[in-house]
């Protein structure tokens, strides 16, 4: 509890008091590339990181997954960037570091960004109808009662519209398709949406503007409902932009950042590098996946390879371990990396806080694009409170911790797989092997 302020204090005691209350930001490394270090040199020990190998090979070698890259940043300098393992297992095809992966939901934040940079230019505001820019979602209504046996069903009336916020933080009352619930699975198959995960010839705004007659699962702000709103924002960039997402994100993001690794569908060039996809089977046997998974329709396992027509803000891209880290970095860093400005520090300052209040999102909350550690969150691992974080369907994750200056990522390439909490593991590797 904050400490009452005497009346009677002198006006210059009453300031003191308040500036040393005043939490001071970290001190973070904004300019230059990201370069590799030794550990000791950002306060970190090489010895303890290396436990990481140990603990990676173990998963391995007892066949729980093919291989996997990680990386660990602190202050702007990596200290740990090691592939373990292999890209093809049958083959024994070892992992290099620059393989490229399906990041899946990973797109989301890169999503995100795009937003935010619209909306600093003023195109729009953050409370904003989406319907004033996408006008199928003009007349939202919210699912009522649900006939499995037919698909049919009927609806009533949203208390109120869906805003851009919503759909950053995913409280739009809008599901995913194919990876969703069982209702809005069926309602969007039988609407012919996907989840954007190998989607194939569909074409974003076709899709999103079919999105927008069809019903909600709950009213835009009672609840956290992963759905398709990074894809709607993809399609909101697009029509606030004039420019296709590929090429938004192409000039705004990756270029400037140098991301020259990421894409929704692969250069022939880089297609060679993309990691094999594993799937767990009924025994939890690791095998390649097939070509296409029936996943509530299908779901074409090399999109990346393919030239393919939708670019989905949710799910589409692919990309390296260290144009990631690059694109986080550039968070960390306030929205500027190695001299180029993407985002103004308060923009991301308010992507990385909570927005949608205590009990939505568990013990943590959910900024414009990112889970948030809580306070109370911290206590279950190491992370501070203020870390922001996501994953994607495929196995790969990351998290940015501001006040301890980290970035760190662990990719492997796997489907309805258990990796039997690794990733919580690589956490407390990392953050053990700190030493001040």
């Amino acid at each position: 509890m904050r400490r009452s302020i005497g009346l009677a204090l002198p006006a210059f005691l009453i300031i003191a008091n308040l500036q040393a209350q005043k939490p001071t930001p970290p001190a973070v490394t904004t300019s230059g590339k990201l370069t590799e270090a030794p550990a000791e040199s950002v306060n970190m020990s090489t010895a303890r990181l290396q436990r990481i190998d140990g603990v990676v090979k173990e998963y391995i070698d007892k066949g729980k997954i093919p291989g996997g890259v990680g990386l660990v940043i602190r202050d702007g300098k990596i200290v740990y960037y090691r592939a373990l393992g292999y890209d093809n297992k049958e083959e024994k095809t070892p992992l290099k570091r620059n393989a490229i992966y399906r990041i899946a939901s990973q797109t989301k934040a890169i999503t995100s960004v795009a937003a935010m940079i619209l909306y600093e230019e003023g195109k729009f505001l953050l409370d904003d109808p989406i319907s004033n820019y996408i006008h199928s979602f003009k007349n939202p209504q919210v699912l009522d009662k649900y006939n499995p046996a037919d698909t049919t069903y009927t609806t009533v009336p949203a208390k109120r519209q869906i805003t851009i916020r919503d759909l950053l933080t995913h409280t739009s009352g809008i599901g995913y398709a194919q990876i969703g619930g069982k209702e809005n699975n069926a309602i969007y198959a039988k609407n012919n949406l996907v989840s954007g995960l190998g989607a194939g010839k569909h074409v974003l705004a076709e899709d999103i503007q079919r999105l927008g007659s069809l019903p909600l699962m709950h009213n835009p702000g009672e609840k956290w409902t992963y759905g398709l709103n990074s894809d709607v924002l993809g399609y909101l960039v697009e029509v606030v932009s004039g420019m296709p997402l590929d090429k938004f994100l192409r000039t705004r993001i990756f270029d400037p950042l140098g991301m020259n690794d990421t894409w929704f569908f692969l250069p022939p060039a880089k297609q060679n590098r993309l990691v094999t996809l594993y799937v767990g089977d009924s025994t939890g046997k690791l095998q390649k996946a097939p070509e296409v998974i029936d996943q509530n329709g299908p779901m074409i396992t090399d999109y990346p390879k393919m030239e393919g027509t939708y670019f989905s803000g949710g799910a589409g891209l692919s990309s390296t371990v260290y144009d990631y880290a690059v694109f986080l970095q550039m968070l960390l860093n306030g929205g500027v990396y190695d001299g180029k400005r993407i985002l103004a520090r308060n923009t991301v300052r308010m992507m990385t806080m909570n927005q949608i209040g205590d009990g939505l999102f568990g013990d943590n909350g959910f900024g414009l694009g990112f889970g948030v550690t809580s306070k109370k969150g911290s206590a279950k691992l190491p992370a501070q409170e203020g870390t922001f974080e996501w994953g994607g369907a495929y196995s790969t994750e990351y998290w940015v911790d501001p006040r301890e200056k980290l970035v760190c990522l662990f990719y492997n390439q796997l489907w309805n797989a258990d990796t039997d909490g690794l990733g919580e593991k690589f956490k407390v590797l990392v953050y053990q092997a700190l030493t001040d």
